[in-house]
């Protein structure tokens, strides 16, 4: 298989309101999303979660399957159901979610059925924070974590913080903090950075987050584009791109780091030599950055999400 992105946590039914008294199902879940935006780009990508034995656990399989994702160490149980969220969109595209997890199937996906097999030198491992709930699937990425680490895995983090799935926004934050320390690269946006960090100030916040393994924080800004970070004090700035209109915001911070990814799984650098190429990570932002935006105009995450071609490489 070569390289690949291995993706661990929930994958989801995403329910899109089509007028007030009807839903379309959607392919969902950030970690996913994110493995769904890398093979589509062209890169090798797996995930690793659980599903019901119901009929969105089979959908979601063979959508992964459809955008050649490797749906191989996806398990399935008959203990709970297939994660589901409602998703509102307001006037800007913005989106509102209700979740049905209580719990569900990739909640229930535990560290014995992490295989270090998996994990290769070479491969990027990428978690969010949504399945980091205390139930086994917590013990499921620390296992991960471990193995990736051991093996030679770059290892990128991204919070995406959801407060209505936690008993509380401090246990939410506490457990995201206890976690940043295992990332290579942490993503967040600026909201999440000022929740996590306590701090408004954007560089005074960033300094926070340097700690334990993290040599890169990327700071998403919507339509003002996008930052990075280096340990060294190094600082990338990449230019938003908004399109004309928006249509759905959904998948988009995903795709963001879906495709940056993709772009270091392409260019096969050690990562500590491309801390050093400030004219490669900008390349590698931008990239990211027309990635986003193309994912903005039209509805759901996975099937907006460019395809190899529609972003030139530069």
């Amino acid at each position: 298989m070569g390289i690949k992105l291995i993706a661990i946590g929930e994958l989801l039914i995403d329910f899109f309101m089509e007028d007030k008294a009807s839903f379309k199902a959607n392919p969902g879940g950030a970690p996913a999303n994110v493995a769904v935006a890398v093979s589509k780009l062209g890169g090798n990508a797996l995930m690793l979660t659980k599903v019901g034995e119901d009929y969105f656990g089979s959908f979601l399989i063979d959508c992964l399957k459809s955008y050649k994702v490797d749906t191989s160490r996806i398990l399935r149980t008959n203990e709970a159901n297939t994660a589901l969220a409602f998703v509102n969109l307001d006037k800007d595209g913005e989106r509102h979610f209700t979740f049905y997890r209580s719990p569900s199937a990739d909640m229930l996906l535990n560290e014995n059925e992490i295989k270090p097999e998996i994990f290769n030198r070479g491969d990027i491992l990428h978690f969010c924070s949504v399945d980091l709930v205390d139930y086994p699937v917590r013990k499921a990425h620390l296992a991960a974590l471990k193995y990736a680490s051991s093996r030679g895995c770059l290892i990128c983090f991204d919070p995406n913080l959801r407060y209505n799935l936690w008993p509380s926004k401090e246990e939410l934050l506490e457990t995201v903090n206890s976690f940043i320390s295992y990332a290579d690269i942490v993503k967040v946006s600026q909201e999440e950075l000022e929740a996590i960090s306590g701090l408004k100030n954007r560089e005074e916040g960033i300094k926070k987050l340097f700690r334990g393994n993290v040599k890169l924080v990327i700071v998403t800004l919507g339509k003002d584009g996008a930052e990075a970070y280096t340990l060294e004090g190094e600082k990338i700035v990449s230019k938003g791109i908004k399109p004309e209109k928006v249509v759905d915001t959904t998948g988009a911070g995903d795709t963001f780091i879906g495709a940056f990814l993709y772009r270091i799984m392409e260019g096969k650098k050690d990562f500590d030599s491309l801390l050093e190429e400030r004219s490669t990570l900008n390349e590698y932002l931008d990239f990211a950055n027309k990635a986003a935006s193309f994912c903005l105009l039209s509805k759901g995450a996975m099937t907006s999400m460019p395809s190899k071609g529609d972003i030139p490489l530069k």
